[in-house]
């Protein structure tokens, strides 16, 4: 409702503006492209954020100084608050940073964008920079008609720096022109009311231009032309700090709870920040005026002072809150809780699974790795349980003929009713999403997507082997027969077993190591096939069981093959990288277990 009277507003303002003023024009398409040209940038860098961004991100925000330092550099570099908000939300709601790293980007990110204020007050507004313009955009726009994705991305990176000079260009000029009909200055007021009043006005024109960075420039150029007092240029700047927020908010309404509470502690540090500069605002004035005549800034000149405060205004905000980080973090915590009403709360949901991780290709990837994990941590549950075993004692160090010694229950467990609240949902929800997120990714990606929708489907089949392997497996593996038992047990001892390896290569970082795990679980499960190694026939030959307990056993037996098979197929996927998948022979395995034994 709110955009449906909103938008039309907007459009009949500029309407009006354009009747009343030609120079009115020349403002409202600087504005604009300066807007596209901010989108282009950020289109630009967004193609090279498949892997090397995320990858300094993830190594440079384990420490709140790392934070704020990668928020300030990344929005220096990109011009960008709201792109490093995007990819901190992404990365935020694929659970790859925590929420104390995210708030520590955003305080970064907004000292960040007071080099763009210094640069259009340093450099864009005593230079035509229009002249820059052109060749930026011609040579961008080859290149985004290249089929490199490199290269598409230097071109609108190029193309997006073009058009933000240029819109520059044309909001200068628009302002000295508009000054020879109309002088916005006389408009100006004093004291307190005029504090508000333009802070107002700095909040409503960054919540329409959902920048503030154009705010900013949009307010060096007037107030290089005299359209604006340097005083209520000061008010629109707090103003403009005070509605960036709103980008943050819409761009998390899509995430997850973590998503949110970053929206909540950009919002809660901006609108203090704002507070406590209005409060001391006289005492900020006379630091800029100290600080602008030690690095020789002229008295009057304002556009150079404006810049020195947005400095001084960001990072004396920053300096307030870090001590409060932690309690702020807790209050969102506390105060934002998750959504639990959704649907059934027997029924477990995603939980990484979110519009905000689409926003790039690999935040997306890393959310369906992190989901396939969680399906397979509610697998592995069932499955333990299908064996009658508890989780605990399998991940122990407790020896696996003493694990299979303690049941889980006297009774067999309902896996159809674990499979529908556990599994059944989340399973449909990881498919929906993966399909979504394949329209914006490369052939490479959509081929990795393709090994994690199969390592998803190979989980949900273990699952239902497990179903089918429990019927006999309870009622064997207590049997009076010591020959049958032995062999139910044995197939309890090898999944667990397997169980117990995949839990290991969870967490360990060693790609050897897994590597090893892996192919050893392939060839402990190949002896397992008791068709293959001769086992059955013995005991049938042998009359050591019956006719009806070789048949049951060589079902079971398969299905616990089918089972192995497909839970290292599933490893492979999520816990190998994707170009370095080699899995080792039998006999490297057995050499490799021999020297380990030798040692």
């Amino acid at each position: 409702m709110l955009k449906k009277i909103f938008l039309p507003s907007i459009l009949l303002v500029l309407a009006y503006g354009f009747w009343i003023s030609p120079d009115f024009k020349e403002i409202a398409a600087g504005v604009a492209i300066f807007l596209f040209g901010m989108i282009s940038l950020e289109e630009g860098f967004k193609a090279f954020s498949g892997g090397t961004l995320e990858n300094i991100l993830q190594k440079s925000t384990d420490r709140l100084h790392k934070s704020i330092s990668f928020g300030f550099v990344a929005t220096a570099i990109m011009q960008s608050s709201s792109l490093v908000s995007v990819l901190t939300i992404s990365f935020l709601g694929a659970g790859l940073i925590g929420l104390t790293q995210g708030v520590g980007i955003i305080l970064g990110a907004n000292i960040g964008t007071t080099t763009g204020a210094w640069l259009m007050a340093g450099f864009g507004l005593k230079v035509k920079i229009s002249a820059y313009a052109m060749p930026m955009l011609v040579f961008g726009v080859i290149l985004i008609f290249q089929k490199s994705k490199s290269l598409k991305g230097i071109g609108y990176v190029l193309t997006g720096l073009g058009f933000l000079f240029l819109g520059i260009h044309y909001m200068k000029e628009g302002f000295e022109a508009f000054k020879a009909s109309i002088d916005l200055a006389s408009l100006a007021v004093d004291g307190l009311k005029g504090l508000f009043i333009f802070i107002g006005i700095g909040i409503l024109a960054t919540v329409v231009m959902q920048s503030s960075h154009a705010t900013i420039v949009l307010i060096l150029a007037a107030l290089s032309v005299g359209q604006i007092t340097y005083e209520n240029a000061l008010a629109l700047t707090i103003g403009a700090n005070i509605g960036t927020t709103i980008t943050a908010v819409i761009g998390s309404l899509s995430s997850n709870i973590d998503g949110k509470r970053l929206a909540g502690a950009h919002f809660i540090f901006n609108v203090t920040t704002a507070a406590i500069a209005v409060l001391i605002m006289d005492q900020i004035m006379y630091a800029v005026d100290v600080i602008s005549t030690s690095i020789g800034i002229a008295e009057d000149n304002h556009t150079l002072k404006l810049a020195v405060f947005d400095s001084l205004f960001k990072i004396m905000g920053v300096v307030l809150f870090i001590p409060f980080i932690g309690k702020l973090v807790s209050f969102l915590e506390n105060t934002l809780r998750s959504d639990s009403s959704k649907g059934d709360k027997d029924i477990d949901h995603a939980l990484y699974l979110n519009d905000s991780v689409l926003e790039i290709p690999a935040t997306a990837m890393a959310a369906l790795t992190r989901e396939t994990r969680h399906l397979y941590d509610n697998a592995f549950e069932i499955i333990a349980h299908g064996l009658n075993l508890h989780r605990a004692n399998i991940v122990s160090t407790m020896d696996l003929e003493e694990v299979i010694k303690v049941s889980y229950s006297q009774n067999a467990v309902d896996i159809d009713d674990f499979y529908n609240r556990r599994i059944k949902s989340l399973y449909g929800e990881i498919i929906d999403f993966a399909s979504r997120a394949q329209s914006e990714m490369t052939p490479e990606d959509i081929e990795s997507l393709y090994q994690l929708k199969l390592a998803n489907r190979d989980i949900v089949e273990a699952v239902k082997d497990t179903k089918h392997l429990q019927k006999n497996l309870v009622k064997y593996s207590t049997s009076t027969n010591e020959h049958i038992k032995e062999q139910y047990n044995t197939i309890r001892i090898g999944l667990a077993e397997l169980l117990r390896n995949i839990d290991i290569i969870g967490t360990s970082d060693e790609e050897d190591e897994i590597i090893l795990l892996l192919s050893k679980a392939k060839v402990h499960t190949e002896r397992y096939d008791i068709l293959a190694n001769g086992t059955l026939d013995n005991l049938i030959r042998n009359g050591l069981i019956s006719n009806e307990m070789g048949t049951s056993l060589m079902n079971d037996s398969a299905y616990a093959y089918d089972i192995s098979k497909k839970l290292i197929a599933m490893a492979e996927s999520i816990f190998i990288d994707v170009d370095n998948k080699m899995i080792l022979s039998d006999e490297d395995v057995d050499s490799i277990l021999e020297k380990k034994d030798d040692q």
